[in-house]
């Protein structure tokens, strides 16, 4: 690969990222200006659907609104975006006993309240960015605080104040999702660079999150990192236990890859390079291209009925995860793989009419939804992924050393 190639791809993310995707949510109903907030069910122009909001991507937009100035330098509508986002995120989000909510009405109201901590941990991330973007360290002090909330749940999950009937029961058969630890890595690294006078302690928070995912959840015998395991790691052998999602495990990949750059840990990198090369091979579609959403490991039937559909978040991390490791290793393969992915993500996704990603394709890579946003999708994995790998593209062109990432 030549400089001039890697400078070719990076003003393509930049303009992508600058004269594409943010300019769509600016000029869409994304801000809600009348009550505060994001909304992000939008339809293929932008306009609201469905004004409901959900937390998720209250935390979410207001990390893109923050990271984007952080980035890229103070913009007024930059300032204004993340402005609407953190009033509404902080009055309406949270319930009295602590725990978020998952989705409230346009106005702020609550309508869903979900177990596990995904809303805290947009949240987190959110606030943390936000304060390095405006110097708030009160932000910086709640983010903190509902990380230690975070982990507290995730180790003694008999204190979460969210009394609720058990979704499942241990008693019966104790179970790890990977998803979980798998936050805890990634809001612990953004918050080592947002307050560097604690890297020590999130380092070492980091560092146990990691080992409970190589420990339970990465699975060289089998070669993949399983979702759902055994208290102990041990394989379950139904369709939850047989379960990888690629996307999950790429995304995981690059948080790991992205540790081994910070502590310089040469057996962390290759155990994450070997989850993106199982990865890779698990979910890559032979027939029409693309990521699957879910694979079986042991090949038999998945339950999800959207298994083989393509979702552009998985394509996201994909692209990270593919790029970084090309960065670390200089493997062309690597970056081959980049290629493919590139060329399939912005000849399938990309809408090249309204601008943005449209988010789901069918297996043979049609267009399946046409929204460009919903509960689920809004301005989050796609701007951070061209944000990602427009640095990467940058430190490759310049002949520089890989930096992390979050």
């Amino acid at each position: 690969m030549t400089k001039e190639i890697f400078a070719s791809y990076r003003d393509f993310y930049r303009h992508q990222l600058l004269d594409d995707c943010v300019p769509f949510w600016e000029q869409s109903d994304l801000l809600d200006r009348q009550y505060g907030g994001y909304i992000t069910s939008v339809d293929r122009e932008g306009k609201s659907y469905n004004d409901d909001k959900s937390v998720w991507f209250q935390g979410r937009c207001l990390w893109t609104f923050s990271a984007l100035m952080n980035r890229y330098g103070k913009k007024a509508s930059w300032e204004e975006g993340a402005e609407v986002g953190k009033g509404f995120l902080e009055k309406f989000c949270t319930d009295a006993d602590g725990r978020m909510f998952f989705t409230v009405t346009r106005e702020g109201l609550p309508l869903r309240k979900r177990r596990y901590m995904y809303s805290e941990s947009f949240y987190v991330v959110s606030m943390a960015e936000y304060a390095a973007a405006t110097g708030d360290a009160e932000a910086l002090r709640k983010a903190e605080d509902c990380f230690e909330l975070m982990l507290r749940l995730y180790r003694t999950p008999e204190s979460d104040p969210y009394k609720i009937t058990p979704k499942t029961y241990a008693s019966t058969r104790s179970e790890r999702a990977s998803a979980v630890p798998m936050v805890l890595v990634s809001s612990a690294q953004l918050l080592r660079r947002c307050d560097p006078a604690k890297a020590d302690y999130y380092s070492k928070v980091t560092n146990e999150m990691v080992d409970a995912i190589i420990d339970y959840h990465y699975k060289p015998e089998r070669k993949c990192v399983l979702e759902c395991v055994g208290a102990n790691g041990e394989f379950i052998d139904n369709p939850a236990g047989r379960c990888v999602n690629p996307g999950h495990s790429m995304e995981n990949s690059w948080f790991l890859m992205n540790e081994a750059v910070y502590s310089g840990n040469e057996e962390l990198l290759k155990k994450a390079l070997n989850i993106l090369d199982w990865s890779l091979e698990l979910g890559w579609d032979k027939q029409y291209g693309g990521f699957v959403y879910f694979t079986d490991i042991s090949g038999r039937p998945c339950e999800q009925l959207e298994w083989d559909m393509k979702l552009w978040w998985v394509h996201n991390e994909a692209l990270i995860a593919t790029l970084l490791a090309y960065g670390l290793t200089g493997e062309k393969k690597y970056f081959d793989w980049f290629e493919k992915v590139h060329a399939y993500a912005f000849g399938h996704f990309a809408d090249k009419e309204y601008g943005e990603w449209y988010g789901y394709l069918h297996k043979d890579g049609t267009v399946s939804h046409t929204q460009k946003g919903s509960m689920w999708k809004g301005p989050f994995h796609h701007p951070r992924c061209l944000m990602n790998c427009e640095k990467i593209l940058s430190l490759l062109a310049d002949g520089k050393k890989m930096e992390t990432l979050l």
